[in-house]
């Protein structure tokens, strides 16, 4: 049987970072039943930039043009998600706030609820009309918001929300950005998603992107179909 770990380390400001969670998410309980276990980890993509001399890929004219095309081609694999790029990506990327408030939540509630709080505020990010996660007024309406276990309430009350937006400022918070920061770049990372793959050995090894996932299972050996080219006139 195989076993391993991917660490996935995102930024809700990453399209592509959001795209390997819809993917992760999608695929958790195949990966599962072959053993192998996948942790989310949020990062703060413009200091893994800074530190790794990246910068991003639409401050290069050529760059920015294909982005579009690759953009497109991406999303289409998710049927019925409908995105919008945020019309100032780089001010509104700069998402420090909402990232300690994740940090918070995966610190002191269940799995299953910061895992619904990073998939909501991802669409609040990239879906239209796209919400400044940059303003604790907008973040702390983001998080009241969060829907409870199989979409019934909400997950956070009133006072939680007060509890959760009042830790961003505390160190210990802080400092959980900052170290799992640093860790994704001791791990090799320049931009986001950043998968760091273990093996059922402990081996592990970097991958990036969010189209990638080929190459992860063939690593933790695992059962997969590679892109085929079917004859003409085959059926797809």
């Amino acid at each position: 049987m195989a076993g391993g770990t991917i660490h996935c380390y995102l930024d809700i400001a990453s399209l592509y970072s959001y795209l390997a969670y819809l993917d992760l998410l999608k695929n958790r309980p195949l990966l599962a039943s072959h053993g192998v276990e996948v942790k989310f980890h949020p990062v703060f993509l413009g200091g893994i930039n800074h530190k790794s001399g990246n910068k991003p890929p639409w401050t290069l004219p050529a760059k920015a043009r294909y982005g579009t095309f690759d953009a497109n081609r991406s999303i289409a694999r998710f049927p019925g998600l409908s995105l919008q790029f945020p019309s100032d990506l780089m001010k509104v990327g700069m998402t420090v706030l909402p990232l300690r408030t994740l940090h918070y939540v995966q610190s002191h509630h269940s799995p299953e609820v910061f895992e619904a709080t990073l998939l909501y505020l991802f669409q609040k990010f990239w879906t239209p009309p796209n919400v400044d996660l940059t303003s604790p007024q907008n973040l702390a309406q983001a998080l009241s918001e969060v829907p409870g276990p199989e979409g019934k309430g909400k997950q956070f009350a009133e006072e939680e929300v007060k509890k959760i937006m009042a830790a961003t400022g505390t160190k210990e918070v802080k400092d959980r950005l900052t170290n799992t920061t640093q860790e994704a770049l001791d791990r090799g990372a320049f931009g986001a998603p950043w998968l760091w793959v273990v093996d059922e050995n402990g081996k592990g090894e970097p991958f990036f992107g969010s189209d990638r996932f080929r190459y992860v299972y063939k690593f933790l050996g695992l059962p997969y179909r590679e892109v085929e080219l079917l004859p003409k006139g085959s059926k797809l």
